[in-house]
């Protein structure tokens, strides 16, 4: 099996560029180095590509070895045959190479066991090879054998029908035919497990629709309800034209089905007995797996957009934060945080009910926003967070000058975050629910820094993440935030471990140790001190150094992407187009026109260097520490509140992105529910997925639509020629 050609003809991929990923990779490389520092290699292979490159070469290199187990087993055996082991070598999938197998796999107890053990199989060979020129009950009066427990002709006929249903079970050629009659034809159907309970699984009471066909959310959900005992799910299939299959590959033409002294009417039944005994039940519940399996990486992919999405969202800069983790009986309680993400105060007051202490509240926080010069209020979207922004709107409204504005912040995992070890050493001096309110008050500042630091499956903006397999979804959405981490770049000297370990080539232990020397030995001056971190060796440093930043350092370049393995490089450029280091710290911005002047391809020939290279060298000296999460438009900031009360269809709003699902966009109106734009609604041209339109984060402009008050639900539409009439 040549991998690396499968790899590049199945990711449209030149097969240099997958050998030599394979080759990085295999070298211990990590993916966002080779993204970023191996382009000469790669061909310019971007970080999500290289993840699915080297998922696949995962996959393949297990198929490879399972099929080398096999190959090896069948041998041991003494039936491997040149046209088993091409077969074998030929197949694609494991599925393939485990039906192939399956003749060969060492069995346990059965049916078919059994009567081979009384001697039958010379018995089934005979009704299958001879089938309407043998009488079948004579035959069978020959393997009569007590001691055996053969006592008649029907247990000697009912063992050799066992032994071929068995074998029609084996035929790898035939499950593959029925594998894919199957998938073309079946319906996957569900029923209530009681029609009386009521239940959220009860659009799904009375449910058939093609497996071809249906969406992975509704897999997921028909799978949970299963596992809550609340529906029956089965697989349904034109039963006649299925045994077709069976019958055209074993009956003869025309045999004498229908009489009992032929051999044609046993072998017919064992067709219909293999099929609904053994190959129905196999195929069905491997279908079911393999949709369930479709469905957890269809959620995962989108789970990890909507991470990546959500921890890119642009952060809140130079800005004094008062972050409020709303409560009813317990009260609200106050932190507030510095640009810099320090803890400058902390309180609890009692805006809400029962206390309903707003005159106290409202002095106390109008002197903490005038105290510490407060920017922006952060409210927790959980528990009493109504009740809480009114407050804060009326607060707001009767503030004579620098009035703040706020914003609804989305607290998933705060309390998660908020109890752990982390979030105890981080702040052993407060208590649990003042640690939600520093978390949600960084959260709007910097959402990378401090969502890093909580599970990604507590973050709210999964579907069904609870239902994944756990290794798997974890795998994917390390690799979605190890991705963003390392493209912002992490700040050496005020980064904390959590956010260190998820940049390239630095685990936890290592982490802790740069946090550890940094509070031994003070600021790190430069990079090259990494080396004298405990346990950070050359290839560590090597992996990690690039996304490390210096912003005060003694070397300009260590605040920038340019590798140290590139800093003669970089100085050369700065030399050929005479441009000064010091004009690094405020950016070299006319470091691109000159390069151009002088030729890139020129230009990077002589400097020993590939030209992606070159170009990354330029952007990074144009804008050292830059963060690519700037250049977003900034979040949506408030000053007044809306109640559900207040809406109307066909009232116009703003609002941000909170969560994307299969079958539509949570949008953030202001309103303490957020609305539903239904997929249908959230373009006027055609779409398969809501991605395709929106990302988490994102200010939208929506309509509303419909309006339910008992359910505190509402209907909105992104379609500019939207109908107000219009309910989903």
């Amino acid at each position: 099996m040549n991998i690396p050609a499968q790899l590049a003809q199945e990711l449209h991929l030149k097969p240099t560029q997958v050998e030599a990923t394979i080759t990085l990779i295999d070298n211990g490389n990590t993916i966002p180095f080779i993204a970023r520092y191996r382009k000469e290699a790669t061909g310019s292979l971007d970080d999500q590509v290289l993840r699915e490159l080297s998922d696949r070469l995962t996959y393949l290199r297990n198929l490879d070895k399972r099929r080398r187990e096999i190959l090896a087993s069948i041998d041991e055996q003494g039936k491997l045959t040149p046209e088993l082991q091409t077969a074998l070598l030929a197949a694609a999938t494991l599925a393939e190479v485990e039906d192939l197998y399956l003749p060969y796999r060492p069995k346990r107890k059965t049916r078919a066991s059994v009567a081979r053990e009384k001697g039958l199989e010379p018995l089934a060979a005979l009704l299958l090879l001879q089938q309407d020129n043998v009488d079948a009950t004579q035959e069978a009066t020959a393997f009569i054998n007590a001691e055996k427990g053969v006592a008649d002709t029907a247990q000697a006929l009912q063992g050799a029908m066992d032994i071929l249903a068995e074998d029609f079970s084996d035929d790898a050629g035939l499950r593959k035919e029925l594998r894919q009659f199957i998938w073309k034809t079946g319906r996957i159907a569900a029923k209530a497990a009681d029609p009386e309970a009521e239940t959220v699984y009860r659009m799904y009471y009375d449910y058939v629709e093609p497996i071809n066909r249906i969406a992975p959310h509704r897999v997921l959900a028909l799978d949970r309800g299963e596992r809550e005992n609340a529906l029956k799910v089965s697989v349904h299939i034109p039963d006649n034209a299925a045994y077709d299959f069976v019958h055209r590959t074993y009956l003869i033409p025309d045999g004498a089905i229908d009489s009992p002294t032929h051999g044609s009417h046993y072998v017919m039944l064992a067709c219909k007995d293999s099929f609904d005994r053994l190959i129905f039940p196999s195929l069905e519940r491997e279908l079911r797996s393999t949709l369930s399996q479709t469905a957890a990486e269809a959620a995962i992919k989108v789970f990890a957009q909507n991470l990546r999405q959500l921890l890119m969202q642009p952060p809140l800069k130079n800005t004094v934060v008062l972050g409020l983790d709303p409560a009813f009986r317990t009260g609200c309680k106050i932190a507030v945080v510095d640009d810099t993400g320090k803890v400058l105060d902390t309180t609890v007051v009692y805006p809400t009910p029962p206390q309903n202490k707003t005159g106290e509240a409202k002095t106390i926080l109008n002197q903490l926003i005038r105290r510490h010069q407060v920017t922006a209020i952060a409210i927790g979207n959980g528990t009493a967070s109504r009740e809480s922004e009114s407050f804060v709107a009326e607060l707001i409204r009767e503030l004579p000058d620098s009035k703040p504005a706020y914003m609804i912040v989305n607290e998933a995992g705060a309390s998660v975050y908020s109890a752990s070890k982390l979030a105890a050493a981080e702040f052993p001096q407060f208590d649990v629910s003042i640690r939600s309110a520093v978390s949600i008050a960084r959260r709007m500042q910097d959402p990378l820094a401090e969502l890093v630091k909580i599970d990604p499956k507590s973050l709210g903006v999964g579907q069904y993440q609870h239902d994944m397999p756990k290794a798997r979804l974890t795998e994917a959405l390390d690799g979605v935030v190890e991705s963003c981490v390392n493209s912002v770049g992490v700040d050496l000297n005020t980064a904390s471990h959590a956010l260190l370990a998820h940049v390239a080539g630095i685990n936890e232990s290592v982490a802790k140790n740069i946090v550890a020397h940094r509070e031994e030995n003070g600021a790190f001056r430069n990079r090259q001190q990494l080396l004298k971190v405990s346990k950070l060796g050359a290839k560590t440093f090597e992996q990690c150094v690039g996304f490390l930043r210096i912003p005060d350092g003694d070397n300009l370049l260590d605040n920038t992407g340019v590798h140290p393995e590139s800093y003669t490089a970089a100085a050369g450029l700065l030399t050929e187009c005479n441009v000064p280091v010091s004009q690094i710290a405020q950016g070299a911005r006319d470091l691109p026109e000159r390069a151009q002047q002088l030729g890139l391809s020129a230009l990077a020939e002589k400097l020993n260097i590939g030209e992606p290279t070159l170009r990354d060298i330029i952007a990074d000296l144009q804008k050292p520490g830059r963060d690519p999460r700037e250049e977003l438009p900034p979040p949506l900031l408030r000053t007044d509140v809306l109640s559900i009360a207040d809406l109307q269809p066909g009232m116009e709003l703003k609002g941000t992105v909170r969560n994307i699902v299969d079958f539509g966009v949570f949008v953030d109106i202001g309103v303490h529910e957020d609305g539903l734009v239904h997929i249908s609604q959230l373009s006027d041209r055609f779409i398969r997925h809501p991605l395709e339109v929106v990302k988490v984060g994102e200010i939208v402009t929506v309509w509303v639509i419909g309006i339910d008050e008992k359910r505190n639900r509402i209907s909105l539409t992104m379609k500019k020629t939207h109908n107000p009439a219009d309910a989903l």
